[in-house]
């Protein structure tokens, strides 16, 4: 593995990059793009998913790019949030797997979610979700969210974690500090949250402050805390938010990466280069390009090089920088789920597992009826 002396801005930009792509199997663009940055992982959505064996040697084909472990991810988190209904089956929501009260259901739904992962090559998901279960964001969260109650939402998460742990998924918690009072989507708009700094600390950051030691990686909001910050600046440009309160307040060491930067709650602060560079600054170990919006894989390239010009111009970053694509590397080669690759699955066990989501489906329905 690289050391601080030898890892060079390029190698390090990329490792700190998690991209996505539009297509269900690789273009010359992509292998261009692959070969080329050697990006930290990349992101796939239902536009890539068509069935769990070309799932699978899509994902072979984007690891085979790279010699190091890439993260591999997917939004899975069940309900309106679930990539692979189609390919597989649907599996149900957090909010509905909560309704059953039975923490034996909880650490059923984050193993079977990542059977499911794993089987079609995944090694990573951004779940749980540990934002609370507001009436401000109901609308647009509805049932992502396990519970309006902060410690409800510990109980659920910590059993759905350590399900993902036992199929060898990694999980990440998300949307730091928390969007339960945001009533607007992130994806269109940029949310204000106007929770005072005690509310915010004793209800939407009690999960990360009861959990932080168990979640591999965090995910940053694009929402704005102004009472808190005392400005409008998203908590995923926010060094207070992301250094001073998540890494030194709360203590999590594991890896921090960004909501997707391609979302208008972001680029209301600039452009897709300039808020690259302003969420490692701040303190984030991966930031996400999904391409979801723009179709375009010149985006990663444009923030990519934005980075690297940033880093060779400012040793303070390149610093910065250079630290967290070392400490992407240091979980890389500790991460038991990174360094391992599944076999390609087969039509019978794909069958099974169908039949052992469907049943997991009925038993849920059944117990929160």
């Amino acid at each position: 593995m690289p050391t601080k002396s030898n890892l060079e801005l390029r190698q390090a930009a990329g490792q700190t990059l998690i991209l996505g792509f539009g297509g269900t199997e690789p273009d010359t663009q992509l292998h261009a793009t692959l070969d080329s940055l050697h990006p930290g992982g990349v992101v796939l959505f239902a536009r890539n998913i068509e069935t769990p064996a070309q799932t699978w040697s899509l994902l072979y084909e984007c690891q085979a790019s790279s010699p190091l472990p890439m993260f591999l991810c997917v939004d899975m988190e069940g309900g309106s949030v679930d990539r692979m209904k189609k390919a597989i089956a649907p599996v149900p929501s957090a909010r509905k797997v909560f309704a059953t009260g039975d923490p034996r259901l909880f650490r059923a739904h984050g193993e079977i979610i990542g059977l499911e992962l794993r089987a079609m090559g995944f090694n990573t998901t951004f779940a749980p979700v540990l934002d609370l279960g507001l009436e401000a964001s109901r609308p647009v969260l509805a049932s992502r969210t396990a519970s309006a109650d902060p410690k409800q939402v510990v109980r659920y998460a910590k059993e759905f974690l350590s399900g993902l742990k036992t199929a060898e998924v990694l999980g990440c918690g998300k949307h730091f500090p928390g969007l339960g009072a945001a009533n607007l989507d992130s994806h269109k708009e940029r949310p204000a949250v106007n929770r005072s700094w005690k509310k915010l600390w004793e209800e939407d950051l009690l999960p990360y402050r009861k959990l932080h030691k168990k979640l591999p990686l965090a995910m940053i909001s694009h929402a704005t805390y102004p009472s808190v910050t005392k400005d409008p600046v998203s908590a995923s440009l926010s060094k207070k938010w992301i250094t001073s309160i998540l890494r030194e307040k709360i203590g999590y060491q594991g890896l921090i990466v960004s909501d997707d930067l391609e979302m208008e709650g972001v680029l209301a602060s600039g452009s897709i280069e300039e808020v690259s560079v302003e969420t490692l600054r701040a303190g984030t170990d991966l930031f996400m390009i999904s391409t979801m919006f723009s179709h375009d894989l010149g985006q990663v390239w444009r923030a990519y090089e934005a980075v690297v010009r940033e880093a060779e111009k400012d040793r303070r970053f390149a610093a910065r920088m250079t630290e967290s694509a070392l400490k992407i590397l240091k979980f890389k080669r500790r991460s038991q789920e990174l360094n391992q690759t599944a076999a390609k699955p087969k039509v019978q066990a794909v069958k099974m597992l169908k039949k052992i989501i469907q049943e997991f489906s009925e038993i849920v329905e059944g117990a929160a009826a």
